[in-house]
């Protein structure tokens, strides 16, 4: 039987943290969302001046880089590349980048979306939190 990692509160907590400082140092409103390995919202945080819908977007993107198990802009490139029958894959409502997922010991053990500014720079926040761990 193997063991598990997964995300405590005070991982959580860490990675907020450290996507809400990117966040602030960039002068960037937005919301933040970090899910464990399921896709299941564990944090959810908008930031003074996000749009309301960066608070739908976020989650969506961070469940989607959990369950897919990579960076929700593969899906976006995927869908851009013209295979637009992806559009209707189940469970893959955040198919824009900004949704990163956090690896362990090359084990998916939650994801950060990040919606609000452009995508890139959704990606850098979420990058931000996620190396407060330093895995």
């Amino acid at each position: 039987m193997k063991t598990k990692q997964f995300l405590e509160l005070a991982d959580v907590k860490a990675i907020a943290a450290a996507a809400e400082a990117e966040a602030l140092k960039n002068n960037w409103p937005v919301t933040i969302a970090i899910v464990d390995d399921g896709g299941y919202l564990l944090w959810l945080q908008r930031l003074d001046g996000a749009a309301a819908v960066s608070a739908h977007i976020a989650p969506a993107k961070a469940q989607t880089a959990a369950v897919g198990r990579r960076e929700s802009k593969v899906y976006e490139d995927v869908v851009n590349g013209g295979r637009t029958s992806f559009l209707s894959a189940p469970f893959l409502q955040g198919m824009l980048e900004g949704g990163v997922p956090i690896v362990k010991d090359g084990q998916v053990i939650g994801a950060v979306g990040v919606s609000g500014v452009k995508s890139n720079e959704d990606a850098q926040v979420a990058r931000a939190g996620i190396a407060a761990l330093g895995l």
